[in-house]
């Protein structure tokens, strides 16, 4: 049992264990979300909730607040969505005059100048501005855990999601996913099996229906009045209309 030991190891040292959970907080406020394994995305969500509580503080102007944020975060240069694509396609000398000025001090405002276009903004001045800015009205609970229902090829591990709460976006049209070829084989069998079934029926049921040239005569119907009272021994209107044609001939 686990009696007193709060907080999962990660099979690292402390050391390797505090840049992992830094790193993964600064993507975390960059882009919105992180995919890991389940048991990071546990450890690292009460750390995401408490630099989010610190945010709000130093929001308010608590120095102290955001001291401590510097410290525990970090102080990550992050580039706008916006200018991603941009900053991707430029060399290594304007990648780095995005990050830095001529002085070699960090762009930590976003505030582009001397012919930039755009500037890194510093992960503490987004979470500060950007990020805590959504939560002022919110008391606690700002990510959720995802499962995907997916592991990992190697250990089998659980993979996750962790989110901000509010700013995952939406799934738009779902679409039904490919079927694979074992399902489509499986549902061929199906229904060349269910074929088979209806043409054995089909065929059971007409064996089992009477032949129309098979049938035994049933009873007469009863014979007519007219018929019985015209027969050989019966002398009717039928006998005397034969006699007057006679006479007359």
């Amino acid at each position: 049992m686990r009696h007193r030991l709060a907080g999962r190891k990660l099979n690292r040292t402390s050391e390797h264990r505090e840049a992992l959970r830094r790193n993964m907080a600064q993507s975390l406020f960059e882009h919105g979300q992180v995919k890991t394994t389940l048991p990071k995305a546990k450890d690292l969500r009460p750390f995401a909730e408490r630099l989010i509580t610190l945010a709000r503080k130093a929001r308010r102007g608590n120095l102290a607040a955001r001291q401590r944020l510097t410290a525990l975060l970090g102080d990550r240069a992050v580039i706008p969505a916006e200018f991603q694509e941009q900053y991707e396609d430029m060399s290594d000398a304007a990648r780095d005059r995005v990050r830095r000025s001529r002085s070699r001090r960090r762009h930590r405002l976003g505030r582009a100048g001397g012919g930039q276009k755009f500037t890194a903004v510093s992960v503490v001045h987004h979470l500060i501005n950007e990020v805590a800015a959504d939560y002022e009205d919110r008391p606690g609970g700002y990510t959720r855990v995802i499962r995907l229902g997916r592991v990992h090829k190697g250990d089998s591990t659980p993979l996750a999601v962790l989110q901000l709460v509010g700013q995952e976006e939406s799934p738009g049209t779902v679409t039904r996913p490919e079927k694979t070829a074992r399902k489509r084989r499986t549902e061929r069998r199906y229904r060349e099996a269910a074929r088979a079934i209806k043409a054995r029926g089909r065929a059971s049921k007409g064996e089992n229906e009477p032949d129309q040239t098979s049938r035994k005569p049933g009873p007469a119907p009863p014979p007519d009045e007219t018929a019985a009272d015209s027969g050989p021994g019966s002398t009717g209107s039928a006998g005397d209309a034969e006699a007057t044609e006679q006479g007359q001939s």
